[in-house]
């Protein structure tokens, strides 16, 4: 009797250990830290949070959840980035392409995802897409394909199309399909390079000396802050122009095609629980986009007195009229 006492008692302390284990491990909370140049209601966050919860983390239950938003401002976010760092955060969200290098230069231990970014490579925040090294991972919203695709529009829309303008610094990732694109449907390419709002005025002056009929506008932090100055020159000097977000269309924008963001915000979530699951953030490639949304504002159209073809109107996820 003793022995089997003693055999069950072995069964249920064998049985009980691994649970209470597991209990010990779901009682745990979790700090991150959120850091957005945009007030949080503009930002990426809410789709963030839904990709969280679909992943088991609860905000008040196994996570805790410090918020740092620029409020538009993006000198703030070195302090906020480093606020951030003193309050120990598990893992730094960059809920925007600016909000990135404040981190990384706050920290080089503390895990950081990027939710969004132009060329991490380029720009130094990681050594390569498939090996990121550093303390730096998560999603890249260039994707080469994007960048012929919209040329291809712009020359649908604008079929005796010659020259088009290019906004922005060009992508190491996507400019060669860009050049290779614009040869093939016989256009020539005008770099308007801009480092600052106030350039945005002489960019289009030089635009329209170089008679050029479209535009290509490049999404990156400056750019996506000033969108409705773009949108609003674009139309002042009736430039038919495609742009990477949907929330340009939605302003005035004349076409939109580019990744869906709210879907890479959701993913960032995969990252943030796979970082605090143990893994290494510069052992977990940066992921370029998957799913794109092709955006087109038919009031612009009209304005700019243009047809848009019912094959093109039929391709869009949405239309604004």
């Amino acid at each position: 009797m003793r022995l089997i006492g003693l055999a069950v008692i072995l069964t249920v302390s064998l049985t009980i250990a691994p649970l209470a284990g597991e209990a010990q491990q779901a009682g745990k909370v979790y700090r991150i830290g959120y850091l957005t140049t945009f007030p949080m209601a503009q930002s990426g966050h809410p789709s963030f949070m839904q990709g969280l919860l679909e992943h088991g983390y609860v905000e008040g239950q196994n996570l805790v959840i410090e918020r740092r938003s620029a409020d538009g401002n993006p000198a703030k976010l070195h302090d906020l980035a480093a606020e951030l760092v003193r309050l120990r955060v598990a893992v730094i969200v960059a809920g925007d392409s600016s909000a990135i290098a404040p981190a990384k230069a706050s920290t080089a231990t503390i895990p950081i995802v990027m939710s969004v970014s132009g060329d991490p490579v380029r720009d130094g925040f990681v050594v390569t897409l498939a090996r990121p090294g550093g303390n730096v991972t998560g999603l890249c919203n260039v994707s080469p394909e994007l960048a012929g695709k919209r040329l291809e529009l712009l020359k649908e829309v604008v079929p005796k199309l010659a020259r088009v303008a290019v906004l922005g610094v060009p992508h190491r990732l996507d400019w060669p399909e860009m050049a290779a694109a614009a040869s093939a449907l016989g256009l020539h390419l005008q770099t308007l390079k801009v480092e600052s709002h106030d350039q945005f005025e002489e960019a289009f002056k030089l635009a329209a000396r170089e008679r050029v009929g479209g535009l290509i506008v490049l999404p990156s932090p400056l750019t996506n802050t000033y969108r409705k100055s773009l949108v609003t020159w674009a139309a002042r000097t009736r430039l038919p122009t495609v742009f990477a977000l949907r929330e340009y269309a939605e302003i005035g924008g004349l076409m939109a095609y580019g990744p869906n963001i709210p879907a890479l915000h959701r993913r960032a979530a995969t990252y943030v629980d796979k970082i605090l699951k143990g893994a290494k953030p510069g052992d977990l490639p940066v992921e370029q986009p998957t799913k794109f949304e092709f955006v087109i504002n038919l009031k612009t159209a009209k304005a700019l007195g243009l047809t848009i073809p019912q094959s093109i109107l039929l391709r869009a996820d949405q239309v604004i009229e």
